[in-house]
């Protein structure tokens, strides 16, 4: 289920539909949320990243298979409590067992599994702290 912070901030994002964008993280075994309106940045990146490698002569950069990896995510509808069902391919992506964990990050935001999230270094200390919280407040029935 989405948050109603997360929730709010995706309707919006997404011109007013109940749409969700989850796609994996390029770097982290979790995924990323967003509403539609970041395919423009996507675009945007796409063009900077094209750009820069021809400046720096990088004949690896392959603008088809980047686009694959930027625009690969799914759309999820999700309803007014924020209920969604998740792709079995992303929940194996981003290890979802049980619980998700929402961290936001500017213009997107991370969805951990909890476990997932323990395992990351002292750089995640907040998000973790935060998580645990929530997730204690979870097995005592309560919210946080």
């Amino acid at each position: 289920m989405l948050p109603p912070e997360f929730r709010k901030a995706v309707k919006e994002s997404s011109g007013g539909n109940r749409t969700l964008c989850l796609a994996a993280h390029g770097k982290f075994d979790c995924l990323i949320g967003f509403g539609l309106s970041r395919r423009e940045q996507l675009n945007q990146q796409l063009d900077r990243e094209e750009e820069r490698a021809i400046r720096l002569g990088l004949h690896d950069f392959d603008r088809d298979v980047r686009a694959g990896q930027l625009f690969g995510f799914s759309q999820l509808p999700f309803d007014d409590s924020g209920r969604f069902v998740m792709p079995e391919h992303l929940r194996g992506l981003g290890k979802v067992e049980d619980g998700l964990y929402f961290h936001a990050a500017g213009d997107f935001f991370f969805v951990w599994a909890p476990d997932e999230l323990k395992k990351m270094g002292p750089d995640w200390k907040s998000a973790q702290a935060a998580c645990e919280t929530l997730m204690a407040a979870a097995r005592k029935g309560g919210a946080a």
